[in-house]
């Protein structure tokens, strides 16, 4: 049976990529901002580029934290994306300005201390182990970053599972925490490597 996403169109992100991309794995897509159609789809994948807090200013204008909250809440899977990872959690920080998030998860987003940002390119990851995003990807597989901000420690539950990258210094590359997924990463852009992974997102719904 065909599986059902919504990426949800909140004036941020690379809707017709993502769009793309879930289609590519088989996926029936729809790129909305309606509510009933992201509470009653599948999965929703929440992208974001740009700045933590020009992106929560158009989440907060379509109702999206409380979709993202009312679906978490019934156990139905949401995947962030970039960006769409970043306002899962409490707050982000950027140029001195503290911004709240979706508060999914505790802890702040900050910017990488790294010699070169952002962190743009292919990247590998250091995957959780027993994780259902990256089964079937090997250790070398890499995956194509664009930021220069990111989650450096994870003070949500222990049940989360964590994967890593280091640019500089180590970051939360993806999130798995029962319905709610995200990826610092671009799957989209990621190739082959990145459909694998949307492939196993949707296998999962």
């Amino acid at each position: 049976m065909t599986k059902t996403v919504v990426v949800l169109d909140y004036g941020s992100g690379n809707l017709r990529s993502a769009q793309r991309a879930l289609q590519r794995v088989g996926a029936e897509v729809e790129v909305t901002a309606d509510p009933g159609a992201a509470l009653s789809a599948d999965g929703l994948v929440v992208p974001g580029v740009g700045a933590f807090e020009a992106c929560m200013t158009g989440l907060r204008k379509i109702g999206g934290e409380k979709l993202i909250a009312d679906r978490v809440a019934a156990g139905r899977p949401v995947l962030g994306v970039c960006v769409g990872m970043q306002i899962l959690f409490a707050r982000g920080v950027e140029f001195g300005v503290e911004t709240e998030g979706c508060g999914q998860w505790p802890g702040a987003v900050v910017r990488l201390d790294a010699p070169v940002i952002p962190h743009m390119g292919w990247n590998v990851v250091d995957a959780a182990a027993g994780s259902p995003l990256f089964k079937g990807l090997d250790a070398n597989t890499r995956f194509y970053f664009v930021h220069s901000y990111a989650a450096q420690q994870w003070e949500g539950g222990s049940d989360a599972l964590l994967t890593w990258a280091t640019h500089h210094v180590p970051f939360l590359a993806a999130v798995e925490d029962g319905p709610l997924s995200a990826t610092q990463f671009h799957p989209e852009k990621s190739g082959d490597a990145g459909a694998a992974l949307l492939g196993n997102w949707i296998e999962g719904l």
